[in-house]
């Protein structure tokens, strides 16, 4: 990167800019360079990394969801990362208040903010806003629970099936807290999840039409994905990945929270209980970390809308071409 003697001058667009409130938004799956992308954005528009991964904001959870290295944290501030307990679920609502939280303090302190993550979900719901459904009763969230326990994943997405085919279609049988959820506003409001979601909100509350959004998208091949995929998982290894699964069960946390349900986190319970080798643990995190990764892809291809698309892995070669994007969308915000 250059080194620009005059950081006043060389900050200008971007302080001139953000009174017309500017977001950079960067997409992409696991391994894939988007969080290098992010930080080296921030320390050249003197920016705030903005945490969108769902498992990376869990604090007990630091080298297994391979959040932004000690370099990266060096080069610019980060928000949002490992700030909640894993004993309190993050729903996209929740992770909304909170990165619109630190979008308006990223403005107050006259910086640019810089959304990034891999979590479509999240990424859609700050762009689109909040589906409105209505509160669910405690009753009814109990009442499901319950049910779920009784009889189990397959008979809990079996059963589901038959009152929302469409929502059964979209879950697997071990998503449980989506199957819950999918249930729970079902049985509360007779209408599908899946209609709510359709639906645009247009309440103030839930949308800021102030903020201008430049989206970034880094999408590699699949094979240097999972590639990348299964090296980081061997290196999560050697830094200490195991000793903290161990860590986090002795927290005896409720299965069905969302960090239990981080890749890694069931296949090392599995080798720490004694039920699987260590080699398989890693064979099998790697899988799910492949497939999971083919699911952003295709989420970010489908539904992450940007002609700013980076079609390899994020390296230094790439900063200029992406700097002049984003020195272009600052100039020109009407």
């Amino acid at each position: 990167m250059t080194n620009v003697p005059d950081q006043s001058d060389y900050f200008e667009c971007v302080r001139a800019a953000l009174a017309k409130r500017p977001v950079i938004m960067v997409g992409g799956p696991t391994a894939s360079g988007k969080s290098g992308l992010a930080a080296d954005v921030a320390a050249e528009f003197n920016g705030v990394v903005i945490n969108a991964d769902s498992m990376q904001i869990y604090r007990e959870l630091d080298i297994i969801t391979a959040r932004p290295s000690v370099a990266e944290l060096e080069r610019a501030p980060h928000r949002l990362y490992g700030v909640l307990p894993g004993a309190e679920p993050c729903s996209a609502a929740r992770w909304r208040e909170l990165a619109l939280a630190e979008i308006e303090a990223a403005f107050a302190a006259g910086k640019l903010p810089i959304v990034v993550g891999g979590t479509g979900l999240y990424l859609r719901t700050l762009e689109e806003g909040l589906a409105p459904v209505p509160e669910i009763p405690d009753v009814v969230r109990q009442d499901t629970r319950a049910h779920f326990d009784n009889i189990g994943a397959e008979a809990f997405h079996r059963e589901l099936g038959l009152s929302d085919p469409e929502m059964a279609a979209r879950l697997n049988v071990g998503d449980t807290q989506r199957l819950l959820r999918a249930w729970e506003v079902l049985a509360a409001t007779g209408t599908s999840l899946a209609v709510w979601q359709a639906r645009q909100s247009e309440s103030a509350e839930d949308l800021d039409p102030d903020l201008s959004l430049l989206k970034l998208a880094v999408i590699p091949p699949r094979e240097d994905v999972y590639a990348r995929c299964d090296v980081r998982f061997e290196t999560m290894v050697a830094g200490g990945a195991i000793e903290e699964v161990k860590s986090l069960l002795k927290l005896r946390l409720d299965p069905a929270l969302p960090v239990m349900k981080a890749i890694g986190v069931r296949e090392f319970s599995a080798y720490l209980a004694g039920e699987m080798s260590l080699e398989a643990a890693v064979s099998k995190a790697q899988q799910e970390t492949r497939r999971y990764a083919k699911r952003q892809m295709t989420w970010l291809r489908n539904q992450y809308a940007s002609k700013n698309v980076t079609e390899t892995q994020y390296s230094e070669s790439l900063r200029s071409k992406i700097f002049n994007i984003i020195r272009q969308y600052l100039l020109t915000l009407p």
